[in-house]
């Protein structure tokens, strides 16, 4: 479907579901007493479930693997979004492509972005000047995401208001500990060693977070196309300063990553895949990567592993 007769179809589906949702619109806890709460990505749907625990019936649009840049909603996701109560969604562009939904969404029922809590000046700006949406890598800045999602909620249920507060604190202080964990362990590994080479320009949070250095072949959007300059400028890189590893991304096609290490090899220098990072997408559901602690946790000791 070409991109006209596609804006074409979002519109007419947009126009049906805010039609239905006008009409069928209730407030408070759904069908079972449970708020019916749908999210975009499943680091998000990870703060609902810990959050919204008992009173809560999360739908996550964006499962394992799925590239949130360039996801385009299909008719059951407007569907999901049409039934939830409430929407959360990243913010800061992250879903691009949904942007328009999530305005005319946000007329009829709470349409909330998690980094609407996150003061400016903690935020990171792309070479584009636009702000960098990775807001998860940084633990303590997720922190305020879970804090915009217990306030949201007990906003909108205030019966359960007591509940989502201490779903909370509990969900915080794992993440707090979870913090105190990644910089720890990237500690261990020598300054001078403590770099990331990945697909595209997803860990700057990271990166500031835990003083480790970053850089990727993509821009901050895996929409964004890498060239041939590209990958001899990174390529260059690795041999001069003889970096030994670099990283796939579960989310991200590998063949990017490939082109540096086969270019590395062209100059002599040999360069391995130290492994596969979880960056736009968590891991399957029921792993312990599926979980956004289990992901970060997969991520830090895929790093010091690779780098040490």
């Amino acid at each position: 479907m070409n991109t006209q007769r596609w804006g074409a179809a979002l519109a007419l589906l947009l126009a049906v579901a805010l039609v239905v949702v006008g009409c069928g619109r209730t407030e408070g806890p759904g069908a079972g007493g449970k708020l019916k709460v749908t999210v975009t990505t499943g680091m998000i749907a990870d703060i609902g479930r810990n959050v919204g625990g008992a009173h809560v019936e999360v739908t996550s649009l964006m499962g394992s693997g799925v590239d949130p840049h360039l996801y385009k909603a299909s008719e059951g996701d407007i569907a999901k979004l049409s039934a939830a109560q409430m929407i959360f969604y990243n913010g800061l562009h992250l879903e691009g492509r949904m942007a328009d939904i999530f305005v005319r969404m946000a007329a009829t029922k709470p349409t909330v972005p998690v980094a609407e809590g996150i003061d400016e000046s903690l935020l990171l700006e792309t070479s584009a000047q636009t702000e960098d949406p990775h807001i998860w890598f940084d633990v303590s800045l997720w922190m305020k995401a879970t804090e915009v999602v217990r306030d949201r909620l007990a906003e909108h249920d205030a019966a359960h208001k007591a509940d989502y507060v201490k779903n909370a604190e509990a969900y915080l202080a794992q993440l707090q500990e979870l913090d105190r964990y990644a910089r720890e362990q990237l500690a261990t590994v020598p300054k001078a060693q403590r770099v990331m080479v990945t697909a595209h320009d997803a860990f700057s949070y990271f990166g500031r977070a835990y003083d480790v250095e970053v850089m990727g072949l993509q821009g901050i959007s895996t929409a964004a196309e890498y060239g041939l300059n590209d990958v001899q400028r990174l390529v260059d890189v690795l041999v001069e300063r003889k970096i030994k590893a670099v990283f796939v991304e579960s989310s991200v096609p590998k063949r990017s990553i490939e082109a540096l290490v086969e270019g590395a090899k062209a100059k002599g220098h040999e360069v391995v895949i130290g492994g596969q990072l979880f960056s736009d997408a968590m891991g399957a559901e029921g792993t312990p990567e599926g979980t956004y602690v289990g992901m970060v946790r997969h991520n830090v000791d895929t790093i010091v592993g690779a780098l040490k």
